[in-house]
């Protein structure tokens, strides 16, 4: 069996998460990872499944879905992973401020720098306030406060407020 991703992108209506998933049942895949969400009133999500069936004919049996021109549906085999480099310390990221370019850019820099691993991340801009809430995990030997220093500094650069927490593994 292999892995496989399937993005859906278009125009949001009722239904599409049911079609979708249906589809790939019908065909025999198996649902091990999605996400989705709206982007100003725009479907965006992805789906990584594992199938018997080769790609092709997983995107010729998703074609119905873009019949329209509504939707996109893209579909292409993964390799195998190997591990998601997310071993460590998991923390959350909190930053709200006036919108402007660069936010996600100085801060996920930041946290780069340090060798964390952003493994999720979402952003939301309503009425100028922009508000971006992500997952990170840290490696063992990166000291929290001084990613946090270092994030303080960088908000304060792009004029928005930051704060980092960190996770209780036991509630995952």
């Amino acid at each position: 069996m292999s892995l496989v991703a399937v993005t859906v992108l278009g125009t949001d209506r009722p239904g599409i998460v049911a079609d979708l998933t249906s589809a790939l049942a019908a065909t025999g895949a198996n649902l091990e990872d999605s996400t989705m969400t709206l982007l100003r009133g725009h479907f965006a999500m992805v789906v990584l499944v594992r199938a018997d069936t080769d790609p092709d004919a997983l995107a010729d049996a998703l074609a119905p879905l873009a019949a329209d021109g509504a939707l996109a549906v893209d579909v292409r085999a993964l390799p195998e992973g190997h591990g998601s480099g997310a071993d460590g310390a998991s923390y959350t990221l909190k930053v709200h401020g006036a919108d402007r370019p660069g936010i996600v850019a100085a801060l996920t820099r930041v946290v780069a720098d340090h060798g964390g691993n952003v493994v999720d991340l979402g952003t939301r801009l309503s009425r100028g306030l922009y508000v971006l809430t992500a997952e990170l995990v840290l490696p063992a030997g990166v000291t929290p406060a001084r990613l946090e220093e270092d994030l303080h500094a960088a908000a304060r650069a792009v004029g928005v407020d930051v704060h980092l927490d960190p996770i209780d593994d036991d509630l995952l």
